[in-house]
């Protein structure tokens, strides 16, 4: 019977509600979607969520061992960093949590998706890197988080 009980009340946590975070204006956020070139030696990274699987969860993001901020569904982080150095982009996941290295050139941007999955006791997240055009489609509906606010 626990059992029973423990596995709905995570999938009902998973599955439902939304989770909120503190956000930016939308002129900022207009601002960055411009997508302009960052500045000389410097890269810039767009770390985003879309919505999805696990709205109720807010997932911590951190770019080496820094954090960016709690992600939640439907919005997006900008980071501009020196360019040509390699970065650890980590995100909280159920047991530990999962790494994304990346070598950003100067000059460029770069889309990293997290994105929620399934987990035994809650919803784990992970990264991936993805092209400029599905990043730009997928940054046109979403909201320019707060950066500097993680739980741990």
């Amino acid at each position: 019977m626990f059992k029973k009980i423990a596995i709905i009340s995570v999938l009902t946590a998973f599955f439902t509600g939304c989770a909120s975070v503190p956000m930016e204006s939308d002129d900022k956020a207009s601002k960055l979607k411009e997508y302009a070139s960052p500045k000389d030696g410097s890269a810039g990274l767009y770390i985003y969520r879309t919505f999805g699987p696990g709205t109720a969860l807010k997932k911590d993001i951190w770019l080496n061992d820094e954090c960016v901020g709690q992600s939640a569904p439907n919005v997006f982080f900008y980071k501009e960093v020196p360019g040509d150095t390699e970065y650890k982009v980590s995100t909280e996941s159920e047991f530990s949590p999962n790494d994304l290295m990346l070598q950003a050139k100067s000059g460029e941007n770069y889309f990293i998706e997290q994105y929620i999955k399934m987990g035994v006791f809650v919803g784990g997240a992970d990264l991936k890197l993805v092209s400029t055009e599905e990043g730009k489609r997928d940054l046109a509906e979403l909201k320019l988080a707060k950066a500097g606010e993680c739980s741990k």
